[in-house]
């Protein structure tokens, strides 16, 4: 029996529309009536992330527990959250509702331990937020993989790439995926194997094929584990 997706987003709009589309592409269908029903609260009020993590703003766990719980009455029977650093507050949401909320972190790290056994290095794209808590961090080493990160210059352009006046979240990909691309080649001379799109920003301008190394897509494994818990027998892809 299929079961209905519920996307907490907002964070940023065009994050939660990439995972959406994932979705559906990632969906073995013939006709309309195959797809999952899918229902979206994209609330881009919900307040930012990192810089509650910092200390530096308003804590966004009442709006996340909110919009968890208007999913929740809509239907849903489980929630995905195309947003990394707010795992930071999984628990907190957890707490708040009776569905399954899928952990993003969780879910990328053992797709890429079975796709990629050989893998030992990972170099992650991420928010300060998301470096901060050490979530990626925690999840890699449990099974046994090294975390690098970009320099703290490297950093910075990270966070231009994605916050600033000319970034992601303002609309802009050119810019922001020059400045990906050359931090993300810097994490593999560091000896990075692969790179992780570790913001729901980053793989809209960062993709398979652009570096001579994976691009392990948290966003797309995301949508992979909500087709699986929906109830599609689909096998993902490398992991068959």
């Amino acid at each position: 029996m299929k079961r209905t997706i519920g996307i907490l987003g907002g964070m940023g709009p065009e994050a939660t529309a990439d995972l959406y589309l994932k979705i559906i592409r990632s969906t073995p269908v013939s006709r309309d009536q195959d797809h999952f029903r899918v229902i979206i609260d994209s609330n881009p009020a919900i307040p930012d992330r990192t810089a509650a993590i910092f200390g530096q703003g308003e804590d966004p766990v009442p709006a996340l527990r909110e919009t968890a719980r208007n999913l929740e009455l809509a239907g849903a029977d489980f929630l995905v959250m195309p947003c990394n650093t707010a795992h930071y507050f999984h628990r907190q949401i957890q707490e708040a509702i009776r569905i399954p909320l899928l952990h993003m972190m969780r879910e990328t790290v053992e797709y890429t331990v079975r796709k990629w056994p050989e893998i030992k290095r990972v170099g992650l794209l991420a928010t300060d937020g998301t470096l901060r808590t050490g979530l990626y961090h925690q999840a890699l080493a449990d099974r046994g993989r090294e975390v690098i990160v970009p320099s703290p210059s490297d950093q910075a352009l990270v966070m231009q790439a994605i916050y600033g006046g000319e970034g992601i979240k303002a609309g802009q990909h050119e810019a922001p995926r020059r400045l990906m691309l050359g931090v993300a080649r810097a994490l593999l001379t560091a000896g990075a194997q692969a790179v992780v799109a570790g913001c729901t920003e980053v793989p809209l301008v960062l993709h398979e094929g652009d570096l001579p190394a994976p691009v392990i897509d948290a966003t797309e494994i995301l949508a992979l584990a909500a087709v699986r818990e929906a109830g599609s027998l689909w096998p993902a892809p490398g992991c068959k």
